[in-house]
């Protein structure tokens, strides 16, 4: 069966469920708990729960490499494995509705070389919608073979690189945050506001149909296609807060055919940690 590598439907899941391996990423910034006690509540029949704070971002350290770092791959590894992910199984993730969370597994496993992984376009909200069975029994974890360290299959760039590239201009920055925190007018979770000079903003609601489902695919090409003015896919690097709703463009463009982004992990929150960087605020045209 060939992989889902972008989006996977409800139904789509519904009659795979027993042959995937099911992450529920759910997850509160301001409420860091009430993911898992949403879990608890009630999840997809099979699914684990995978924590953003603790699974899917490394220790903060300084602070200074801002709030979600990257997890040790090994560990993140041995984690998916432990969970019952090997070698070409198909792991699907998901979150309450928008996929702003479970995009952040989706590229991380990517990172790991793993090809078969996919959002539930829609989410929690839309597998329920749909009438599909929620359970708050508690799946046992069993690794079932081998998930093997495996070449990236998507590419992350350091302040550095940015840092370098401020004077040429040569890749271009697109934002995912809410047009607000992009401009600078407010910053609830960063002790600075404003964003990366030249970087234009694509909040990921922007992928979204009202019911919270992806845009059609030739939908979203269309509008990056836009956004990039002739650029090269490649020459993208996508930003947000911490390096986590910015997975949602890179998603949106995979899901549009436009491969080759890459991931500024650190991105705002590590960003504006050091005073040195430069900081834009207004609505800038880039």
């Amino acid at each position: 069966m060939k992989p889902f590598t972008t989006l996977i439907s409800v139904e789509e899941l519904a009659t795979r469920l027993d042959d995937c391996v099911v992450a529920d990423c759910r997850h509160d910034l301001f409420k860091p708990a009430q993911g898992a006690d949403d879990y608890a509540t009630g999840h997809i029949p099979g699914a684990h729960f995978v924590s953003l704070d603790r699974d899917l971002a490394g220790p903060k350290g300084d602070g200074r490499s801002g709030r979600h770092p990257l997890p040790d791959p090994a560990q993140l590894r041995a984690r998916l494995q432990s969970l019952g992910l090997s070698d070409g199984r198909q792991l699907v993730v998901y979150d309450a509705d928008t996929g702003g969370f479970a995009g952040r597994l989706w590229w991380l496993a990517r990172w790991l070389g793993h090809e078969a992984v996919a959002v539930l376009d829609g989410g929690f909200r839309a597998w329920r919608a749909a009438g599909y069975p929620v359970t708050a029994d508690m799946p046992v974890g069993q690794a079932l073979g081998v998930l093997s360290a495996r070449p990236p299959l998507a590419s992350g760039v350091t302040a550095r690189e940015l840092l370098d590239d401020q004077p040429r201009r040569e890749r271009l920055v697109i934002d995912a945050r809410a047009p607000e925190r992009w401009r600078g007018d407010t910053e609830p979770l960063d002790p600075v506001g404003g964003h990366i000079p030249g970087a234009l903003n694509r909040p990921l609601l922007l992928n979204l149909r009202p019911d919270g489902r992806f845009k059609p695919a030739e939908v979203l090409r269309t509008e990056f296609t836009a956004l990039l003015a002739g650029r090269n896919p490649a020459s993208v690097v996508h930003s947000c807060g911490s390096g986590v709703s910015a997975c949602h463009n890179l998603l949106a463009m995979e899901h549009a055919g436009l491969a080759g982004a890459s991931l500024y992990p650190g991105s705002w929150s590590e960003w504006c940690a050091d005073p040195a960087r430069p900081i834009a605020r207004g609505p800038e045209a880039g």
